[in-house]
């Protein structure tokens, strides 16, 4: 075995499969002298097609192709060092489970396209490194928050934990593992530490406070990191140089050669969820990645996943309680607005008593934030001659206004035009009703009846990347803002000390639709941004819309009694046989040609296994029936939990013989069901 745990191949073994980042399930097998010292996980350069690509060597070569017939490797790239058996033991597990070609999550641990070229010479772009571990300050932490602390740091070290540090907001949990990063990065000079975040919107709060306590900047790396960058980036992971690092879901298949902790903060958030390329979900890659590297994964959450609540209620996982907010702060009283009864002018979308509270909070020189987790002006369109409808020509939804730059913009394709200033049906002009309220509207709202109100919006495509979102958060931070309007990337991990009141414009929301985790996310949602309100001196409250308050989410929130809802729900799921007492898998057709996908989805589900506790509902039309010009059909898989449901759905799926121009995806543990 060499330093690095390889096992080194055979002095006689000239033929080796690499494998490479692209979209297929195996490797390729090349030719290499004995010179060449190759060992099992070792990156090289290779000929492929008419250029060459990087790729790490698998393993011995399996195909029976004569010598004269195959190329040879190009270059051993000895300047990294190799993938270890732990990170490609993980590599072909999570191909496994998410029913993934192997090629494609080797594309996520090597996303530099042009890393071969460059990892010859020294890059342009400046990788912060060096830290000083002795300078790390230590933080005044409550008798509670030294408790859960101290849970955590004795896990350190010790192998394989799943801990759930579940906390009220407000209570200081990010300093509590903070706790456990200052352990790990003072006992071993090498060790490296990831921290994911589901959104770049929470990492601007975060960094600062990252580097108030430790005095470095850790390396962030996200989708906007600029190609230079994110190609010293990777060099810095690799060679083991950077010693933290914050990401999004990506940075879990990167390879760090001493990682040792993951954090995985706000566990519960659907954006940990990749619906597009490799289907995968980020929290759950984290817990198998921690397995297999043998180290403690943090999970951090105040409204935690249902399935990461019964865990811990099965003994699967550590739970780290912190049950009170720091520093003597009180929990936000809530209160429901029933618009069946409250007053509200006509065409307005605030009431007239969350008008009342929001002008009063500024008044008293404190903050306010509306939350409508809806972009744009106004979700539809219509023409009020004719009652022609807009829709996005690529997908079954409504196109949605956005007023600045007057345009009408499909959110789930892209697709965009300018506003017309005809009707396209019956040609009549300027004779169109904006229906229904997005944040732009509602921020022209409170602008009418705040006129000297200094107001913000935070929504995707109202800030325009992370500099600008960095800005918006600064400015409410000095209190530069009086009201902050936006979708849900304000509902979460955001500190504003002097936040007295939160409004919620439409609380029923996120209950539409009949989803298995509608009434889950949304009390996720609504918990979360109830929390931003009172988190120091200033007492919080909020006041949430809503047409249904006597739903039991409304009801739970109101009263502040999460694990009775949490228990309710678990109960729910018992009852239907849904998980985390079960599990689903997915099936998405998609196609350009309508009747080739439906036939395509009635054979599957024609010679869908015959296996007892597996039951197949469908083929149905998605919610969604359209997307991006495709026709989608899908079929829900629910199977007991002792049935291997990857190996069932890949065999499955891989017997069909469909036209080329139909695609079928698998989806394993579905998040939503458009």
């Amino acid at each position: 075995m060499n330093p690095e745990g390889m096992t080194a191949l055979k002095t006689d073994s000239v033929q080796l499969e690499v494998l490479l980042p692209t979209a297929v399930g195996h490797g390729f097998d090349y030719l290499a002298t004995a010179q060449m010292g190759l060992s099992e996980g070792d990156i090289v350069s290779v000929p492929f097609g008419r250029g060459d690509l990087l790729g790490v060597v698998w393993g011995a070569g399996v195909a029976n192709i004569p010598a004269s017939r195959m190329r040879n490797i190009g270059e051993h790239l000895s300047q990294f060092p190799p993938l270890s058996a732990p990170m490609r033991q993980f590599i072909d597990w999570a191909a496994w489970y998410n029913c993934a070609p192997k090629g494609a999550i080797l594309k996520m641990t090597l996303p530099i396209d042009d890393i071969a070229k460059e990892g010859r010479k020294a890059t342009q772009a400046h990788i912060e490194t060096a830290i000083n571990t002795d300078g790390i300050a230590l933080a005044q932490l409550s008798d509670l928050q030294q408790q859960a602390a101290s849970i955590l740091v004795d896990k350190i070290g010790k192998g394989f934990s799943v801990n759930l540090l579940d906390g009220v907001t407000g209570s200081g949990k990010t300093e509590v593992y903070f706790d456990a990063i200052a352990h790990v990065l003072k006992q071993d000079k090498t060790s490296q530490i990831l921290v994911m975040l589901p959104e770049i919107a929470l990492s601007v709060q975060w960094l600062e406070r990252f580097e108030s306590r430790f005095c470095f900047k850790p390396l962030l790396w996200n989708s906007e990191i600029p190609p230079a960058r994110k190609r010293a980036s990777w060099q810095a992971i690799v060679k083991g140089d950077a010693r933290v690092v914050i990401g999004a879901r990506s940075a879990l298949f990167l390879p760090y050669k001493h990682l040792s902790l993951i954090v995985a903060d706000e566990e519960h958030d659907g954006s940990y969820k990749q619906e597009d390329g490799v289907i995968y979900h980020a929290r759950d890659m984290a817990v198998a990645r921690a397995r297999f590297e043998k180290l403690p994964v943090i999970l951090v959450s105040a409204t935690p996943s249902l399935e990461s609540y019964y865990n811990t209620k099965a003994g699967k996982y550590t739970e780290v309680p912190l049950a009170d907010r720091h520093n003597g702060a009180v929990m936000p009283d809530i209160e429901m607005l029933d618009m069946r009864k409250v007053m509200i002018e006509r065409g307005a979308f605030i009431s007239t008593p969350l008008r009342e509270k929001l002008a009063q909070a500024i008044a008293s020189g404190h903050q306010a934030m509306l939350f409508l987790n809806r972009r744009g002006y106004a979700p539809l369109v219509l023409c009020r001659t004719c009652g022609h409808r807009f829709q996005c020509p690529e997908c079954t939804a409504w196109m949605v206004l956005h007023k600045g730059r007057p345009r009408l913009e499909c959110h789930h394709c892209g697709y965009r035009v300018p506003m017309p200033k005809a009707c396209p049906s019956c040609q009549a002009e300027d004779n169109f009703a904006a229906c229904g309220p997005g944040v732009e509207r509602i921020s022209e709202e409170v602008k009418a009846f705040l006129p000297q109100a200094r107001v913000a919006v935070m929504a995707s495509d109202s800030t325009s990347g992370y500099v600008e979102l960095s800005e918006t958060i600064t400015a409410m931070t000095e209190k530069r803002i009086d009201l902050l309007i936006g979708t849900q990337m304000i509902a979460k991990g955001h500190h504003f000390a002097d936040l007295a009141v939160v409004g919620v414009v439409d609380a029923d929301l996120g209950l539409a639709g009949g989803d298995l985790r509608a009434a889950e996310r949304t009390y996720q949602l609504l918990h979360q941004l109830s929390g931003r309100a009172g988190r120091e001196q200033v007492r919080g409250r909020v006041y949430m819309q809503s047409f249904l308050p006597d739903h039991p989410v409304m009801k739970a929130l109101v009263a502040g009694d999460r694990d009775t809802f949490l228990a309710t729900e678990l109960q729910a799921r018992k009852n239907a046989s849904m998980p985390p007492f079960s599990r689903l898998a997915a099936l998405i057709i998609d196609g350009a040609k309508e009747e080739a996908v439906l036939q395509a989805a009635k054979k599957l589900a024609a010679t869908a296994p015959s296996i007892a506790k597996l039951h197949v509902l469908g083929p149905a039309p998605a919610p969604l029936y359209m997307l991006r010009g495709k026709y989608r059909y899908r079929l829900l898989i629910k199977a007991d939990r002792a049935i291997n449901l990857p190996d069932v759905m890949r065999i499955w799926v891989e017997s069909q013989s469909c036209p080329s121009a139909v695609r079928i995806k698998i989806d394993i543990d579905p998040q939503n069901f458009l």
